[in-house]
């Protein structure tokens, strides 16, 4: 577990399983951020919880006083590359730099595990993912300039450091 003080709180790093407790209130409130956006939710249960565990793939979330405020995870793409999935931060929360913290601990986990690469697709109503994944040093995979609502998917990816 990793653990930093910062403004509002300390943050607690914890490895758990998809089916954890303290990821509920973090799926409701993305299932309902993802039914508001695209009038569905089934994203959230495209994958097996399995691909999320050990060795291949680690589910982290991010805790302040107990409870979680942010959260993510990888999986295995291919042989050299991590996919992130389930990016989230709790509105409560969003504007404190979490999502960069729980990016960094993603970036770190996979490379710790033999990753050179990750790679995640965000959708095209979700501006604030796209500015994210572009501060922090991601590569687009499809046209800036082209309207976000004429894509299908917004991928991005990003080479890790050696471990």
């Amino acid at each position: 577990m990793t653990e930093t003080s910062r403004a509002g709180g300390i943050h607690r790093v914890r490895q758990v399983t998809v089916d954890d407790p303290l990821l509920r209130p973090l799926f409701a409130e993305l299932a309902q951020e993802y039914g508001s956006r695209y009038g569905r939710t089934d994203e959230l249960h495209r994958f097996p919880p399995e691909e999320f565990a050990a060795p291949h793939g680690a589910f982290l979330v991010l805790t302040e006083s107990g409870h979680a405020v942010a959260g993510g995870a990888f999986r295995r793409y291919d042989a050299d590359t991590a996919e992130l999935k389930r990016v989230w931060t709790a509105s409560s929360h969003r504007r404190r730099g979490l999502a960069r913290r729980v990016l960094r601990e993603l970036e770190h986990r996979a490379a710790a595990l033999g990753y050179r690469r990750v790679f995640l697709t965000t959708g095209p109503r979700q501006p604030e993912a796209r500015g994210l994944y572009l501060a922090a040093g991601y590569t687009p995979l499809f046209d800036l300039a082209a309207d976000p609502e004429s894509l299908e998917h917004l991928p991005f990816e990003k080479s890790l450091p050696a471990a």
